[in-house]
């Protein structure tokens, strides 16, 4: 008898088991599906949370990492946004460093590297995407990007949740990207991205304002005098 007992025991132990991994499978699958369904709404949350914004305005420290050199450097500053296409990057470190787009043209100044010379560009042939970092991510996100869930995160002492950003097609100017964004508006806090060379740049942002204030100034940009610019535009033919 005792054999027999076994036996049953033996095969109740594995009906049990059996039950067990059904019901793991059957709930699993719900909650991945929640999580998918999470993911697209706080990337599209995020989204409209940035393009409802008329300004903004941020304290950032930006990180470039090169791989092939093995440098790093670091640099601060204070970036502005007015909807649609007006854009300020302004350097405090390296002081004088200047990336504005003011609706037309797009004029970048680096007295740290290039003291001699402006680089001007049509704002239309480069795209906005170049100068605005949070619609390189938020322009119609879900088409353009496999979005995937990377957990949520403190930064700062704040609740964030990670996504990674994977270009579907075409260029993007990046491989992947990295968003960390506030998990109740989607405000973004810090962004990654990767180009195919390796090279990674990380912008951390503070002291992040929505729909304040900024002076039409940080919007313009009157190249300095002996200065050289580069037009882009002559140099492509009028493209």
């Amino acid at each position: 008898m005792r054999p027999l007992q076994s036996l049953h025991r033996s095969r109740h132990a594995t009906r049990a088991l059996a039950a067990a991994a059904l019901a793991s499978a059957l709930t699993t699958l719900p909650a991945a599906a929640q999580r998918a369904d999470d993911v697209d709404a706080l990337i599209s949350r995020a989204a409209a949370t940035y393009k409802a914004a008329r300004t903004v305005s941020a304290r950032f420290e930006q990180t470039l990492t090169n791989p092939l050199t093995g440098s790093a450097t670091v640099s601060h500053g204070v970036l502005q946004r007015q909807a649609p296409d007006k854009f300020n990057f302004e350097f405090t470190d390296p002081e004088g460093d200047r990336l504005v787009a003011d609706g037309t043209w797009i004029w970048v100044y680096t007295p740290s590297t290039a003291p001699k010379q402006v680089i001007k560009m049509p704002l239309a042939a480069a795209g906005g995407v170049v100068v605005d970092p949070g619609l390189q991510f938020f322009d119609a996100p879900t088409e353009r990007f496999t979005v995937r869930d990377g957990g949520a995160v403190a930064l700062g002492g704040e609740r964030t949740r990670v996504l990674t950003l994977t270009p579907k097609r075409g260029a993007a100017g990046f491989t992947q990207a990295t968003v960390w964004l506030d998990p109740d508006d989607g405000m973004l806090r810090q962004f990654e991205t990767v180009d195919g060379m390796g090279v990674k740049r990380r912008v951390r942002l503070t002291d992040l304002k929505l729909n304040v204030p900024v002076p039409a100034a940080s919007f313009r940009f009157t190249p300095p005098p002996g200065v050289r610019i580069v037009d882009q535009k002559a140099l492509t033919g009028g493209r």
